[in-house]
């Protein structure tokens, strides 16, 4: 399919296994990380380790379920390159919810402070730089070469965990195909497998053929030994033309979703001409810009320069891949050519893409705080799936089954009656003013004082212009409620803040 929105095989019910990210001591991570780098600049180089650096990172992550607070920090390490432009490439999963970075330099003992420039979560990539000029000094870009070939040998450079030097593990590419990129969990680009040893801090390293980087290791496959993962140049290109404007989008989607036309039957039944080409539109996500294009049950022949197979592939580069592909070469923005047929004709169009985050809900979420509000000792935040996460590891099953309903299904199930940004209420800090409720939290909320709550500026509105001695707050499913006395609520606030530490009673 075209859209990951639209993947129902990464609907919690149905994953089975995941793939993993190594970067070494990413404790708060429930799917560990296997992540390598890599970049460009101008010739092979001879001595690709004496441009591979080694990066520790500091960081915090909040904690979603007691939205004000965060975790305490942590250390991990991975791997990163330099590239044109006395820049470094590394993993977007290595210096995620950074408080500090250093790097260290091949052979050298002393550290230097880094920062991030540019940080790619979709595409597992970013871009850090150092301050200090000399750091650079004798260090070669290395540069890009071409996505390697199947059965071809590649090496991967980086700094595992066990030990403090650079390691080289050599390996064969073995598998070229669109991949989950697990650090965001809800896309899928272009990924290569190869059988070489990725091992945590490896993440952010490049991996070389004939002296130059084809590709970023990035995650393995638990269960599956001498099985990794790295990002190939399309994407890594894909990144680094979309930061010459100084300002990192995306990748963008069509918002479509494709499937297989390979019945004899139903080819003669649309008057389909002889062959094995063409893809079914079979449902679109809400884009004006895509609606406007394509309709159900068209037909899509031709994506820019690549025919489309009958099975919902491409030939790309000589590997034959998802379709999705053809819209990822896209930059933000762009218009892409099309060939549809569409009763019984074919038809040329253009269809436009953009970066869509109308499921940023159901993806990992970073650089972006938990929003919340407290009243009366309730605590409101958003529905996502880091919210989710607190449930544990297995929280698909934990969960109350409304909560898992409402992130994943209801778009695809009951699509009217979806709400832009659901609520729940997270848990009570108890306090005499709730010391009676029964529901105690980990519930969606469904109405405050009669209306509807379809983001959290309802709650806050809901609350705040009541006129009426009790509030009503009303949960799903529906006949489940809970009363509060809006003069006691008032008064009990601040006491409440105060109580438990809380610095401010929102955040948005």
């Amino acid at each position: 399919m075209l859209s990951n929105e639209f993947r129902w095989s990464d609907l919690p019910a149905l994953r089975k296994v995941q793939p993993y990210l190594v970067a070494a001591g990413l404790k708060s991570v429930a799917l560990l990380f296997v992540l390598l780098a890599a970049n460009g600049a101008f010739a092979a180089s001879e001595e690709p380790e004496k441009s591979v650096i080694h990066i520790s990172t500091f960081s915090q992550q909040p904690v979603w379920n007691e939205p004000w607070r965060f975790t305490g920090v942590q250390r991990s390490s991975g791997s990163g390159f330099v590239i044109k432009g006395k820049r470094i490439m590394t993993n977007a999963h290595v210096v995620s919810w950074d408080r500090q970075i250093l790097v260290r330099r091949y052979q050298d003992p002393r550290p230097y402070l880094a920062r991030v420039k540019f940080i790619g979560h979709d595409c597992d990539l970013a871009i850090l730089e150092v301050d200090e000029e000399k750091f650079f000094d004798g260090m070669q870009p290395l540069e890009f070469g071409e996505l390697p070939k199947v059965r071809s040998t590649v090496v991967t450079y980086g700094y595992p965990a066990g030990g403090e030097q650079i390691s080289y593990t050599r390996g064969v590419v073995s598998r070229i195909e669109l991949q989950n990129y697990v650090h965001i969990g809800n896309r899928t680009y272009l990924g290569v497998q190869t059988d070489a040893a990725i091992n945590p801090g490896n993440s952010g390293g490049p991996v070389i053929q004939d002296g130059l980087v084809v590709g970023v290791a990035f995650q393995g496959m638990p269960g599956l030994e001498n099985t990794g993962f790295f990002i190939p140049p399309p994407v890594i290109g894909h990144f680094l033309k979309d930061i010459e404007d100084g300002t990192y989008h995306g990748f963008p989607q069509a918002g479509i979703r494709l499937v297989t036309l390979q019945n004899p039957a139903y080819r003669r039944f649309l008057k389909l001409p002889p062959g094995e080409l063409g893809a079914k539109v079979d449902s679109m996500l809400q884009i004006p810009a895509t609606q406007k294009v394509l309709k159900e049950e068209d037909v899509v022949l031709q994506i820019g320069p690549y025919t489309v197979g009958s099975d919902s592939t491409i030939l790309f580069q000589g590997n034959r891949v998802h379709a999705a592909m053809a819209f990822q070469e896209a930059q933000h923005g762009e218009s892409i050519p099309l060939k549809i047929w569409r009763n019984g004709q074919e038809v040329e169009a253009s269809i436009p893409v953009h970066v869509y985050t109308g499921d940023r809900a159901i993806g990992n979420l970073y650089d972006t705080l938990p929003r919340y509000f407290i009243y009366g000792g309730m605590i409101f935040t958003p529905l996502t799936l880091e919210y989710m996460k607190t449930f544990g590891r297995n929280w698909a099953d934990s969960a109350n089954a409304e909560l898992v309903f409402e992130l994943y299904y209801r778009r695809h199930e009951a699509p009217s009656d979806v709400r832009p940004e659901p609520v729940v209420l997270v848990s009570l800090l108890p306090d005499a003013v709730n010391a009676n409720f029964t529901i105690r939290g980990h519930t969606l909320v469904d109405k405050i004082n009669g209306i509807r709550i379809e983001k959290l500026d309802d709650v806050i509105r809901a609350f705040e212009t009541a006129k009426a001695a009790q509030h009503i707050v009303e949960f799903v499913p529906h006949n489940t409620f809970e009363c509060l006395d809006r003069a006691e609520a008032d008064k009990a606030n601040p006491r409440i803040l105060q109580t438990y530490g809380v610095p401010n009673d929102r955040r948005l």
